[in-house]
């Protein structure tokens, strides 16, 4: 979800987006984003925030499979069918500019994956880390789930290695993911990508970067418009000053 909450001295337009770094839309949807977000007049004022997301918590961190093998026994098909899928995967992204390996992807859970994403917050690290991951999922063929290759993302990304390390270890900020998968549950989110923009509008999936401009001037435009006030007992020609004049009684 990409939820943009105002910062104290303005008013902006919040932005969340709920994430799986193993989804392959969700690197696609957030280029989308992004590229919708460029036609916004008012992109400066647009704060992003990155919410966990986990399509298969239960995913063990090391299996015996590839992407093809895994996903026909999830789905109930044919190996030579998901390859097929993921083939036409591969095809949408590389319009986006995004090059996908499924041939030799590794996947696994994704939970450690998402609490250095909230460890990265604190050091505005977020946008590169989560860029980083995707391009390690799907392009370079890394195992995200190793804490090893984790530490080492982290570490080109500009982040401490032995704080790193040490945080990957403990439990730190794993309620964190709980809490962004707990509020996604309580608001009915079942797929990612899912995007929220200013608390309000909401969209799903990698949809056209249209989609996401329009929505941003919307919000944009409701939060700084001006509603009359209509009373039932003022008076609706109470007296004013106008055009450099000023209403005089008789």
């Amino acid at each position: 979800m990409f939820h943009v909450p105002p910062h104290p001295a303005c008013i902006q337009k919040s932005g969340e987006n709920k994430t799986e770094i193993v989804c392959p839309y969700c690197c696609i949807g957030k280029r989308k984003f992004e590229e919708g977000l460029k036609k916004f007049e008012h992109r400066d004022s647009v704060d992003i925030v990155y919410r966990s997301f986990e399509l298969d918590p239960h995913m063990a961190i090391n299996v015996n499979d590839d992407i093809y093998g895994l996903s026909a026994k999830k789905f109930r098909s044919m190996r030579a069918h998901m390859k097929a899928v993921h083939d036409d995967i591969t095809k949408r992204a590389e319009l986006d500019g995004l090059t996908f390996h499924y041939d030799t992807a590794i996947h696994t859970n994704t939970f450690n994956a998402q609490r250095l994403l909230h460890y990265s917050v604190q050091f505005g690290k977020t946008n590169e880390l989560l860029e980083r991951l995707y391009k390690a999922c799907f392009t370079d063929s890394l195992h995200i789930g190793d804490v090893n290759t984790l530490v080492a993302i982290a570490l080109e990304v500009g982040l401490d290695v032995a704080e790193t390390k040490a945080m990957l270890e403990s439990e730190q900020y794993a309620a964190e993911v709980r809490a962004d998968e707990l509020k996604a549950q309580k608001l009915g989110i079942r797929g990612v990508p899912y995007f929220v923009i200013n608390g309000k509008y909401a969209t799903s999936g990698a949809q056209k970067k249209e989609v996401f401009t329009e929505a941003l001037e919307q919000a944009w435009a409701e939060e700084h418009s001006i509603v009359q006030f209509r009373s039932t007992v003022g008076d609706k020609e109470a007296p004013a000053c106008l055009d450099g004049s000023c209403a005089v009684e008789h």
